[in-house]
This record gives C-alpha cells, sequence and structure tokens, in this order.
C-alpha cells in the first residue's frame, strides 16, 4: 500500500468513526481521543488531516451529505420503479429512513443545534444542506402536481421537518404517513383554490351573456 492510500484510509477511518459516534452520541460528547482510539490511528494523523475538531465536524457533515443524498435517490428510484409516483416515492424514502433502526434525528439538524452558531463552517453546511434537500423537494412536487403546485414546497418541507423532529422526540413510527397526506390534501385543496376563481368567472361571463 503506498503513503498516499495510507493516508486516505487514515482519513476515511477517521471520518466514518467520527460520523458514527457523533450520531449515536452527539458532536459535543465525544472527544479527539475517543474518535482517535476507535479509527485506530494516530494523534498526529488525525491532526495531519483536520486542523481542528471544528473542520473534522465540517468533514463528517459533508461525508453524510453524499449518503443522505444517494439514500435517497436510491430509494425513490426504486419505489418509482415499483410504480409510485415522485412526491410518493420521497415519503416512501422517508418513512424508511425515519423507522430504519438506530434512527436519530437528522444530522445536520442536530449539528446546528448543538452548534448554537450561525457562524460555524458546520453550521453554515447544515444549512446549505437543508437548501438542497427542499429543492430536490420543490422537482419531486413540480414533477407530480406541476409547477405551480411547486409553490407549496415551503409548507410541504416544513411538513418533512416535523416529521423528522417528531419521530425522533417521540418515536412515532406514522410521522411520514401523516405528512404524506397532509401535503396531498394542501396540494389537492392548492390546485382547488387555482381553479374556482376562472370557474367563476366563467359562470358570470354566461350570466352577463344571458341578461343581454
Amino acid at each position: 500500500m503506498t503513503k498516499r492510500n495510507s493516508q486516505s484510509d487514515a482519513r476515511t477511518r477517521l471520518i466514518e468513526t467520527a460520523e458514527r459516534l457523533f450520531y449515536a452520541e452527539g458532536i459535543r460528547a465525544v472527544g479527539i481521543d475517543r474518535i482517535i482510539d476507535e479509527a485506530n490511528v494516530a494523534k498526529m494523523t488525525l491532526y495531519n488531516h483536520f486542523k481542528s475538531k471544528d473542520d473534522l465536524v465540517l468533514a463528517v457533515l459533508q461525508y453524510r451529505d453524499e449518503q443522505v443524498n444517494a439514500q435517497f435517490e436510491e430509494a425513490i428510484g426504486r419505489h418509482q420503479a415499483n410504480g409510485a409516483q415522485p412526491l410518493d416515492a420521497f415519503f416512501l424514502a422517508l418513512s424508511e429512513w425515519l423507522n430504519s433502526p438506530g434512527f436519530r434525528g437528522c444530522s445536520f439538524i442536530n449539528a446546528a443545534v448543538e452548534l448554537a452558531d450561525s457562524h460555524h463552517p458546520g453550521a453554515k453546511f447544515a444549512a446549505q444542506h437543508k437548501r438542497a434537500f427542499r429543492e430536490m423537494l420543490q422537482r419531486l412536487i413540480a414533477d407530480a402536481a406541476g409547477e405551480k403546485a411547486a409553490q407549496m414546497t415551503a409548507a410541504i418541507s416544513l411538513l418533512v421537518e416535523g416529521a423528522i423532529v417528531t419521530t425522533a422526540v417521540e418515536s412515532a413510527s406514522d410521522a411520514a404517513e401523516v405528512a404524506h397526506q397532509a401535503a396531498k390534501d394542501l396540494l389537492a385543496r392548492s390546485s382547488r383554490s387555482k381553479a374556482e376563481p376562472a370557474k367563476t368567472g366563467h359562470l358570470k361571463r354566461k350570466r352577463v351573456k344571458a341578461k343581454g
């Protein structure tokens, strides 16, 4: 094994170990020495790759971002291949994640709360992840119900985030299903409200014509 590969393997072990420990126990609760010990590397190896714990936290969140994106892409594609519509496939994927063993909430929400500093690189990346996740949801809503329906993305995104937090706090196994039904109700109501003015206008034109 070359020195470069060895360094790359050590960096990967550090990130994967830190990600596992941070998610299970919290960023603040897990110290550098614990990560070094469980990753089986020397302290100097860690500091060769990361100048500080904050740098490691950011690397862990970037790694987790890749995992989450791949996880949802795979699950949504699988459910669509089985006949689910785009938005339905998303909520099925969400339900799978929320009910997976060891689920302890969203790494990005957890990090933002623990870091308690919106200027921290990790907190900034967490916010960036949430924006990208919302954009993915917007595309799925547009694919499922049209571009106008995508105006409901902000509201549906709040339902999704609420389902994540509710599952983490209350161990609610049906949170994704409740959010899914509420999202469908919102889209249906939005569709009706957009259709009604046009219908009313049509009736008024008919009445005017009849009078004339």
